[in-house]
């Protein structure tokens, strides 16, 4: 849909996981939307409702642009919308809009009690899918997604993620540590499909440097950090960038929220970091900001996203930490990764736990 310049779509900061009261009805009422018959508040006030039950008005031709601006914003931020039943929703309505509030699927998880309910985060995936309504911009913003591997086996996997991105125009700059001639590695650089260049150094540099050599090679607007071993959902990039333009942030990452347990083919929610919040803090493998505001990666062979985020942040650089859905980190044994923590850690902290690989639906991996 195009939204007019007079939607406000300031984002989902604020956003609650676990809502404390249940859906409330959204009327039109003398000229302006009301939400239990007072005026509609802003976003931040209607966060402990489970969400919001749009009843759409017979509105005239000049009234519409008001009627949808304010269903919108709502959307925009982040605010859970729906409509019952599914006709009720005016033949004016975008039919993205439409949709997406006919859909109540997300309603239907039922709400019990214990680590496994999932409730919150299929409320928390509708919430994003409405964000995703927010005006885009006129270009489509270009992308220098920045990568290291030693790992020849994961170069297909993690370049076709990168290929897949949505709203976006991506480039690679990818550092090949001590694995250029394998050929696994020269496949997955021949076949894909957008702009790449590789920079190669032996196994002895140290991460940092050879991320550096190769971020030194961006061309794009917004410079992007990429793990190897990750997965990362199709709208990853497009979904940074408009927290990025809705926050006004210095640097977005996400909340490092699902986990990948390999060796225990399991899956497991952390929800101890909160998202949509103003933090120092964000997964190291999500990190995006502008590339004129890039200082480069310390030379360090552990810590580099860590070492960016905390002088970036010394410097006054404001951080935000956007949902977490469209990522999930793979851990396989401690040593095989740059920070090191037992398997066990991860177990202790999960608020969810799966067999086998269960990201969010926004993974789109069926």
């Amino acid at each position: 849909m195009t939204a007019t310049p007079s939607v406000d779509a300031r984002g989902a900061t604020g956003y609650l996981r676990t809502p404390t009261q249940g859906m409330a009805p959204l009327r039109w009422e003398g000229g302006q939307w009301t939400v239990e018959g007072t005026p509609l508040a802003e976003p931040d006030a209607l966060r402990t409702l489970a969400g919001l039950s749009v009843e759409w008005p017979s509105a005239e031709e000049p009234e519409r642009r008001a009627v949808l601006d304010g269903v919108v914003s709502l959307a925009c931020a982040g605010v859970p919308l729906t409509t019952e039943p599914a006709s009720a929703v005016p033949p004016w309505v975008p039919a993205d809009l439409g949709e997406l509030l006919a859909d109540r699927a997300w309603l239907a998880a039922p709400r019990e009690a214990g680590p496994r309910c999932v409730a919150d985060l299929r409320r928390e995936e509708h919430s994003v899918r409405l964000r995703r309504l927010a005006p885009r911009p006129s270009v489509t913003p270009t992308v220098s997604v920045v990568m290291s591997s030693m790992r020849p086996h994961l170069l297909g996997s993690a370049l076709g993620q990168i290929a897949r991105q949505r709203h976006v125009q991506a480039e690679v700059l990818l550092g090949l540590h001590g694995i250029e001639d394998h050929p696994l590695a020269r496949r997955a650089v021949e076949t894909f499909p957008l702009p790449i260049r590789v920079v190669s150094a032996e196994a002895a540099v140290p991460f940092g440097a050879l991320l550096n050599r190769a971020a030194s090679h961006a061309s794009g607007e917004y410079l992007a950090k990429w793990d190897d071993d990750d997965w990362y959902g199709p709208e990853h990039l497009s979904d940074l960038l408009l927290a990025k333009r809705a926050s006004g942030a210095d640097i977005v990452g996400t909340a490092a929220e699902f986990f990948y347990l390999e060796p225990l083919l399991t899956t497991i929610r952390r929800t101890s970091y909160r998202s949509e919040v103003w933090s120092d803090f964000v997964a190291g493998g999500t990190i995006l900001l502008e590339r004129d505001a890039f200082p480069g990666f310390e030379p360090l062979t552990r810590g580099v996203d860590a070492a960016l985020l905390k002088s970036r942040h010394a410097d006054g650089a404001r951080i935000y930490r956007a949902h977490g859905l469209g990522y999930v980190l793979r851990r396989s044994l401690s040593e095989g990764h740059t920070w090191q923590l037992p398997l066990s850690h991860f177990l202790k902290v999960a608020h969810n736990q799966w067999r086998g690989f269960r990201p969010s639906l926004l993974m789109e991996t069926t």
